[in-house]
């Protein structure tokens, strides 16, 4: 008994020990980060406010005239205002917006501009005292939400949800860092769920964490059909051939460059290598010995690298069948921006353009959330979230740093 009891304490305390190195790691890195590595006082400031999940001011008009720059033939103004946490977004067939704000444990219904001021003309919440709810879509008049730890679905008809929500998936975890869930419904009619690690690298004792899951739309226990990816947060089916990709954010701590953000082609049984490898072929300092050598043969390399901590969240395709003749195959992707690069990075929206022979070229689509003002100081105005297309072909972009939703849709 007493060499059991010994066996545990010594158990604890390196357990306690391997967490206080974590912990150490991490704020000696966030101290070089912010402090000691080339980073501007105002871009200390900017990233020490965006680390306690604070906000900006709402941008002008006149810093969204004059800062934010889009593709020639596209016009961008600000659309729906005051909206802290704004996250993600799914768009009515009246045009409307529905969208969550998870620190508020909201979900928020926006009404279309039909006055014709460039302005959303009312606002109501329809759903309030949730936990911190996330993913969402509307299909076949049901409007699902993807809480923290369940998702369920309402009725929606008209602006209005039903009065009995169903409850389709629940016992979620919500611990650690990427707790945020991602709920769409596919092409095939099963309902998709992504879930992010809790942490930056480790194993998961959750086998559901770090993965992309399929249900039926009544819920239930649902099947993993994709492993290694260390927060699906983004993701959409290519309408040529419903060819399902999602975004992923790359882990920290391994410098400026290093490793690249990714966007996944989901395959069925497809493991993309988190947290033994990263990219296209990076092998992780910590744990790529411990890969099981089976596992590692078969990790899928991401189909597009975006630039270190570039941060890519919501990806829409671009349907509309009056779109520009440019965006015929191609996504929009929400790049948040970097918190960890001594030259912060990201805080755009870009397009990727998807060849038949399976390149993608990304172009870029917003720019200017983050630029130097008339006296050179940095300016950070705002970080994207989630780009939505509206029945128009209006495109919707969401901002939880500035609280606000723009418009971006094409001139005369």
């Amino acid at each position: 008994m007493n060499t059991a009891n010994s066996t545990k304490r010594r158990l604890r305390r390196f357990l306690l020990g391997a967490l206080l190195v974590g912990l150490g790691v991490l704020a000696a890195a966030l101290v070089w980060l912010i402090f000691l590595g080339g980073v501007s006082l105002t871009d200390r400031a900017m990233l020490w406010k965006m680390l306690r999940g604070e906000g900006g001011a709402t941008p002008t008009e006149q810093q969204v005239t004059q800062l934010l720059r889009v593709p020639p033939g596209y016009r961008i103004e600000l659309w729906a205002t005051e909206l802290p946490s704004a996250r993600l977004m799914v768009v009515t067939e009246a045009g409307d917006v529905l969208l969550t704000q998870p620190r508020g444990g909201r979900v928020l219904w926006l009404a279309a501009d039909r006055d014709g001021d460039g302005r959303s003309d009312a606002r109501k919440i329809i759903f309030e005292g949730l936990d911190r709810p996330n993913g969402i879509d509307l299909h076949d008049g049901w409007l699902y939400v993807a809480e923290a730890t369940r998702v369920f679905r309402v009725r929606f008809t008209d602006a209005e949800p039903g009065e009995s929500p169903e409850e389709l998936i629940r016992g979620l975890t919500a611990d650690g860092s990427h707790w945020r869930k991602t709920v769409r419904i596919g092409p095939d009619g099963l309902l998709y769920l992504g879930q992010g690690s809790t942490c930056n690298v480790c194993l998961e004792k959750d086998p559901r964490r770090a993965t992309v899951m399929r249900f039926s739309r009544e819920g239930g226990e649902g099947t993993i059909i994709a492993t290694g990816t260390r927060n699906p947060y983004g993701f959409d089916w290519a309408p040529w051939d419903q060819a399902l990709y999602a975004t992923e954010n790359g882990r920290d701590l391994l410098g400026d460059d290093l490793p690249p953000d990714e966007l996944n082609r989901i395959e069925v049984g497809g493991f993309y290598g988190w947290p033994y490898r990263h990219g296209r072929d990076i092998a992780d300092p910590q744990f790529a010995a411990r890969a099981p050598a089976e596992l590692l043969a078969k990790a899928r390399a991401p189909a597009h690298e975006f630039r270190a901590h570039v941060a890519p969240l919501g990806m829409r395709f671009l349907r509309h069948s009056a779109r520009d003749v440019a965006y015929e195959r191609a996504a929009l992707v929400a790049l948040h921006g970097s918190w960890n690069r001594s030259t912060p990075d990201g805080y755009a929206v870009v397009s990727l353009h998807f060849a038949p022979d399976g390149r993608i070229e990304e172009r870029p689509f917003i720019e200017g959330f983050r630029a130097r003002d008339a006296r050179g100081e940095s300016v950070l105005i705002g970080r994207p979230v989630d780009v939505v297309e509206g029945p128009s072909g209006e495109i919707y972009v969401s901002d939880d740093y500035a609280g606000v939703i723009y418009r971006v849709s094409r001139t005369p």
